[in-house]
């Protein structure tokens, strides 16, 4: 048998989605949002292939935010009011949760982040002299006043991880808005500034107008949607959003098949932080954000993979900028501002002093 095709050159530009009101031929499985590449906050096609060219400062290739999750203490607790036990990150990989009962296992679990692995990540960054970013539970803040005071010392910026480490997808609006300024004041009465990020980390698809609303605000990381910090105007005016990671995060040590040692850890990072180089030399640099939790990293086996990954990043030199994530905020404002949307760069007085690897 012979099959004889005739190809057409056809011309993808011309080509067009239907619009979501043109009658179609499947109406069964039609919906208001076929075709369409933005919708409901989400943005499928973001930056394609032309993303913007970040100079980020001496060159640097890559943009490094270590990311310090403070949460111990205010996790789930028959303690702090809560109906049932935390279940979530811990040595005890899917564990679930007690309701109306204390899990003391769990607890102890969470106290050895504050009481130890916090000191240990501590002594480790500033021995390395690494700036990081804190997303600090408010709660968990207020348990621990010297914890606030060493985090002040070194300079790091304190991001607000709200004020409970809870789910918030079936949080009402009230209560989000009301634990949404709580933090703020926390931030503020601890001796930490009022805090200019914000990651919520379980949110709801109305957090984010929330924290537009609070109005002292330069950004939010309740995204993993790019290698890049990017803008949203939903909500009436330009809105940084700077996505944190899942991926190249320590709580792939509480997970099923997730890093078993800190070898792991390191090679993983390592892995990405050289293709991210590699990437930038090539013309497009890009952001790498690492995820850190006291508890899990704050294990001194863990924590020597940290240690490697750490002295890696530094033998870069200029091409890789360790820095906060309120510096990353900062060269946003100042360099790649929305067009057209004025230029009100947002000033970054009431962060703490900025401090980086430069």
């Amino acid at each position: 048998f012979f099959f004889n095709f005739e190809l057409k050159e056809t011309s993808f530009e011309s080509m067009s989605p239907p619009s979501p009101s043109t009658p179609t031929a499947f109406p069964l499985s039609r919906h208001e949002n076929d075709g369409k590449s933005s919708y409901g906050g989400r943005d499928v096609v973001g930056y394609a292939s032309n993303p913007p060219i970040v100079k980020w400062p001496r060159g640097a290739k890559v943009a490094l935010n270590l990311v310090l999750n403070y949460e111990e203490g205010g996790e789930n607790c028959l303690l702090h009011g809560d109906g049932e036990s935390e279940k979530l990150l811990s040595e005890i990989v899917g564990a679930s949760a007690i309701v109306g009962q204390r899990h003391a296992n769990i607890e102890s679990l969470y106290d050895y982040g504050a009481r130890a692995g916090f000191w240990r990540l501590h002594d480790l960054l500033v021995r390395k002299q690494v700036p990081c970013t804190v997303f600090a539970v408010g709660m968990a803040l207020e348990r621990n006043p010297p914890a606030c005071k060493a985090m002040a010392r070194a300079g790091w910026e304190v991001a607000s991880h709200g004020y409970r480490w809870w789910d918030y997808q079936n949080v009402d609006e009230a209560m989000e808005r009301e634990h949404i300024q709580r933090t703020v004041k926390i931030h503020e009465e601890m001796g930490l500034g009022r805090p200019v990020g914000m990651y919520q980390g379980k949110p709801n698809v109305n957090t984010r107008k929330l924290v537009v609303e609070e109005g002292g605000f330069l950004y939010d990381s309740d995204s993993y949607a790019d290698d890049l910090p990017y803008w949203t105007t939903e909500y009436g005016k330009p809105h940084l959003i700077i996505p944190y990671t899942l991926s190249e995060n320590d709580m792939r040590f509480a997970i099923p098949n997730g890093f078993s040692h800190g070898g792991e850890f390191f090679t993983y990072l390592k892995d990405s932080l050289s293709y991210l180089i590699e990437e930038g030399k090539r013309g497009t640099p890009k952001m790498m954000s690492v995820g850190l939790h006291c508890r899990l990293v704050g294990r001194p086996g863990r924590a020597k993979g940290l240690e490697d990954f750490l002295d890696f990043a530094k033998s870069f030199g200029d091409d890789v900028w360790i820095c906060r994530r309120d510096e990353i905020a900062s060269h946003f404002y100042k360099n790649h501002y929305p067009e057209g949307c004025g230029n009100d760069s947002v000033p970054m007085e009431n962060s703490t002093k900025m401090r980086s690897s430069l």
